[in-house]
């Protein structure tokens, strides 16, 4: 590996691992106290999200000099092309979801920025764009080992979601699963992380506007739902490429390291 990927590679785990014991150590106290001030713990969350994620720009300012952080991330893509996409793919959730569970009366807005708003973007941009995304775009390393990381990552994040052994495998198969899923399309769609950060957006939204289940993993019935959105994902993102003559960026001379 040349000297610049290994440089890419250590600023951005470096740099991550700092964002990471900083989330851990202070998201809460920092939140509880922007909420003293602003009084609204939706704004708070997201404030102490974008406060936390600072390590996270000034590595990718460092690997790519100050004009170069959006493109880095693939917030210079085209929004409105990674809208329509997640529109369509997770029809499915939102036409079963609402058919087949009740409307969430009691849900907030609180809720919604929190676990919709800031999960969605937050959570793309950090873990999809700037863990997996400096790793596979920026050196050797190939699809495989750069995705590991931060998918085990996102999916330990994850289990305070319930304290039942078989549903905490569930949760962390499901989310691990959602990561890889999330990190592929973000690659296949011309490294646009509005395609996953609205995929996530949608997914948790229409799971929290119906009473789906109180954690990530969920019932039969709502797992095959959101398997419908999976290869629609899929099935729509080869349909994408083959149309316009590209081959899928995920091959096998980017499985493990690229040729």
């Amino acid at each position: 590996m040349k000297q610049k990927h290994i440089r890419i590679l250590l600023i951005t785990v470096l740099s991550f691992a700092l964002y990471f014991f900083l989330d851990d150590l202070y998201f809460n106290e920092l939140r509880a106290w922007l909420d003293t001030h602003i009084n609204y713990k939706g704004i708070s969350h997201i404030l102490s999200y974008a406060i936390h994620g600072i390590p996270l720009l000034i590595g990718a300012g460092l690997m790519h000099g100050t004009k170069g952080v959006p493109g880095s991330l693939g917030l210079d893509r085209s929004v409105i092309r990674a809208l329509a996409f997640a529109l369509v793919c997770t029809l499915p959730m939102l036409l079963g979801f609402a058919w087949k569970f009740d409307f969430n009366s009691e849900i907030s807005w609180n809720h919604i920025l929190i676990s919709v708003v800031a999960a969605a973007f937050f959570e793309e941009v950090y873990f999809r764009g700037f863990l997996f995304g400096q790793l596979y775009r920026f050196t050797k390393l190939g699809f495989v080992p750069s995705v590991l990381l931060g998918s085990f990552l996102f999916a330990f994040m994850h289990l305070y979601q319930s304290d039942e052994l078989g549903t905490l495998i569930g949760i962390f198969s499901t989310t691990f699963i959602g990561a890889v899923l999330f990190a592929w399309a973000y690659v296949e769609w011309e490294n646009n992380i509005w395609v996953p950060v609205f995929l996530h957006f949608f997914m948790n939204l229409y799971w929290a506007l119906f009473s789906v289940s109180d954690n990530a993993f969920g019932g039969a019935l709502s797992n095959t739902l959101r398997m419908l959105t999976i290869i629609l994902i899929v099935g729509l993102t080869w349909s994408y490429k083959r149309k316009r003559a590209r081959r899928m960026e995920v091959n096998k001379n980017t499985w493990w390291m690229k040729r």
